[in-house]
């Protein structure tokens, strides 16, 4: 299975899970918690934010320098990236899988 969606996956699956609470640590879907590099994590937020499965993301872009500024401390999930979770049976079983045997570890 592809690495680029078992962490699109669990970024989704962590921000459905933060709809419980009024504030959430987001340093679990960090590009270090993820163990992507930072890139290829503002690339994945911003491609979220784009095809309307998160909402609340702040993204700059300085052309200059070539930085980009990704900011989630209000992103949510939406109701599409929610209808994502709940079509994609595949991804949540092999999520379940992998969770079962992290905590088996």
């Amino acid at each position: 299975m592809n690495d680029n969606f078992k962490c699109i996956y669990k970024i989704l699956k962590t921000l459905e899970k933060a709809m419980d609470y009024s504030e959430y640590d987001f340093d679990i879907i960090s590009y270090k918690s993820l163990n992507i590099s930072e890139e290829r994590w503002k690339c994945y937020i911003e491609m979220l934010f784009d095809n309307g499965y998160v909402k609340g993301v702040s993204i700059r872009e300085y052309p200059i320098d070539n930085e980009k500024l990704v900011d989630i401390s209000n992103m949510r999930i939406t109701l599409k990236g929610l209808e994502y979770l709940s079509e994609n049976h595949i991804m949540q079983r092999m999520y379940n899988v992998a969770r079962g045997i992290k905590e088996f570890i």
